[in-house]
């Protein structure tokens, strides 16, 4: 009797199906409402899969794309770059705060294109997304290379966009397909610059897109930042040197909120409006601005120290949108 009972228990635990490595692997992804679940069990359709996504603020900062250049036999410059879209990109854009970001090359802005005016602009643009998504650049070009009548479909979907660069100046790009507010709030956009054919003063330039985070879908934004992620240039100030020209193009893509502003602390700065004219039209340490509106400032700081940059509209810089220049004598400070 007790063989048998053994040979019983053998055959039982023969059966069982066994727990094996791959079944404990941790599985992440985003409901409907935006939550990120975590489970080792089975995942049945999931709405987004976990793609994580590192985004470094001060890499981006000082990050200009000029794109693979030749000259064609006229003498004219071609400037060609591959940008990819996606839509399936996890990032924690706060501590413990997880958000689907949608991305133009795998970054929330995306590359910040860059041409001299004349040049041919040529942009293959790859849809590897699930939904349909095209690039608009604000500037001159033909209809047909506006990124508006033209989806381009998911899941490998390819149109070509070529112009001539023009005018000069820094303007947005951008997806421009409807629910618009949907895709620009995620994150399919970057910043397009047109530098002059006589080049502007040597300085050290940066590019700082404003933009909001609706995190939890009610359309208000519950975080601001310059750059993506809210406080980090407090926390990681950035480097500057007394007495250099500082050269910044500012693109605001706050979505929902109708203004969006800059105040530079213990300074002034000249403000060039979209950086068309070579003479600034202010001298001021506050500019207002609507939504895709942009400009360049140019300033020097004469003493050395921390300064505070930030909205002074007092929501976005509280939950995110501010920032410190530490300027340094030292030579040997970033920028130099």
């Amino acid at each position: 009797m007790i063989l048998a009972l053994a040979v019983l228990a053998g055959l039982f635990v023969a059966v069982l199906p066994s727990v094996t490595d791959a079944q404990l692997i941790e599985k992440i992804f985003v409901t409907h409402t935006g939550g990120v679940v975590k489970t080792t069990g089975e995942v049945i359709d999931p709405v987004y899969v976990e793609s994580s996504m590192e985004f470094d603020p001060m890499e981006y900062l000082r990050d200009f794309d000029y794109g693979e250049i030749s000259t064609l036999a006229d003498g004219t410059i071609l400037r060609e770059f591959t940008i990819t879209a996606e839509d399936d990109k996890i990032m924690e854009v706060a501590p413990g705060v997880f958000y689907n970001v949608w991305t133009f090359n795998g970054t929330v802005p995306g590359p910040t294109i860059r041409a001299t005016e004349g040049d041919i602009v040529r942009i293959n643009f790859i849809n590897n997304g699930s939904k349909t998504h095209t690039m608009h650049f604000h500037g001159i070009h033909p209809a047909e290379m506006d990124g508006v009548f033209e989806p381009v479909g998911p899941n490998g979907g390819k149109f070509t966009y070529e112009f001539v660069a023009g005018p000069v100046g820094v303007h947005p790009y951008h997806c421009h397909v409807m629910p618009l507010e949907e895709h620009i709030v995620h994150g399919l956009y970057g910043v397009y610059i047109v530098d002059p054919k006589e080049s502007r003063a040597p300085a050290d330039e940066m590019v700082m897109v404003l933009n909001g985070l609706d995190t939890d879908f009610d359309t208000e934004n519950n975080f601001y930042a310059a750059n993506t992620i809210p406080f980090y240039y407090q926390h990681h100030p950035i480097q500057i040197n007394t007495n250099e020209l500082i050269r910044i193009y500012v693109v605001n893509m706050v979505e929902f909120d109708p203004i969006n502003n800059f105040h530079l602390h213990g300074n002034l700065y000249h403000y060039y409006p979209t950086g068309t004219y070579s003479v600034p039209s202010f001298y001021t340490d506050m500019i207002t601005l609507s939504q895709t509106e942009r400009g360049i400032m140019e300033f020097e700081y004469i003493y050395p120290g921390k300064y505070l940059f930030h909205a002074h509209k007092v929501e976005f810089s509280e939950k995110g949108w501010t920032g410190i220049f530490l300027v340094s004598d030292e030579d040997s400070a970033v920028g130099s």
